[in-house]
């Protein structure tokens, strides 16, 4: 009997796959426009009043609250609704059981959905952030290192609750259903239906510690040029390594 060797992917494989999740994204219409259009529809909305409200640093209530929450949105849209919608069809299909017995592992189909996922935010942003520009003369963050820094936390952080949600879901239909759900709830707690002055104030403190109302906050504060509370940081810091944990425990690949 003659020895067949096994080879594990390589970057031409991986390349392949990652086609085919762009591929998969593009086809999906409504998983393509709602993140980009939805933040796009709240940016148009508030931008014009915002824009002539200097808040420090002679930036604009545009800047300094709608901008962070536009660009949060589109992460947790994209991280918590989109991403497990996709990942619990393909264990449904029963595609990542039979990647399970091949030399590709089912984790490459994790991490391309993940720089899709990041591509599309990236796209999302750069969006919102060229129509803000150059329709409503929005301004870049005063510390935008800072900003860069905490934005890419909260793209963590989402992805770490929509592993969650992927984990938990026996179905696409459930996926989508359960991440709209936690979209809406972290998002009413973290002021997308109004400032967080406008929320009672213990759910408010909650909201600080929840990746989107810790997100936002945080990319406020770097675009006006103040210090990024520690909170923040600490919520969004455990709900990467919570999401992280907990989808590793309970997800299957069938």
């Amino acid at each position: 009997m003659t020895d067949v060797a096994v080879h594990r992917p390589g970057p031409r494989a991986f390349a392949e796959l990652l086609i085919c999740e762009l591929k998969m994204v593009a086809r999906d219409t409504a998983g393509l426009i709602v993140p980009i259009g939805l933040p796009m529809l709240i940016l148009v909305m508030n931008a014009s009043a915002a824009g002539r409200e200097t808040v420090a640093h002679g930036r604009t209530a545009l800047d300094v609250f709608v901008l962070p929450l536009v660009f949060t949105m589109v992460a947790a849209t994209t991280g918590i609704v989109n991403m497990p919608s996709f990942l619990a069809y393909y264990r449904r299909s029963g595609i990542l059981r039979r990647l399970g017995v091949t030399p590709a592992s089912p984790t490459m189909v994790l991490v391309a959905q993940a720089v899709v996922g990041v591509l599309q935010i990236a796209v999302g942003i750069a969006a919102a952030w060229i129509l803000a520009m150059l329709a409503f003369d929005a301004n870049p963050p005063v510390r935008v290192g800072a900003a860069i820094g905490v934005l890419a936390l909260t793209v963590a952080a989402m992805y770490a609750v929509g592993l969650i949600v992927a984990a938990l879901s026996p179905t696409p239909n459930s996926a989508v259903a359960i991440g709209l759900t936690v979209f809406f709830l972290l998002g009413a707690t973290g002021g997308m239906f109004g400032g967080r002055d406008s929320l009672p104030e213990a759910i408010a403190v909650i909201g600080q510690w929840l990746p989107f109302g810790g997100g936002t906050q945080a990319l406020s504060a770097a675009w006006m040029g103040a210090p990024v509370e520690a909170a923040h940081l600490i919520g969004l810091g455990f709900c990467v390594v919570f999401g992280t944990v907990v989808a590793a425990v309970f997800f299957r690949w069938d």
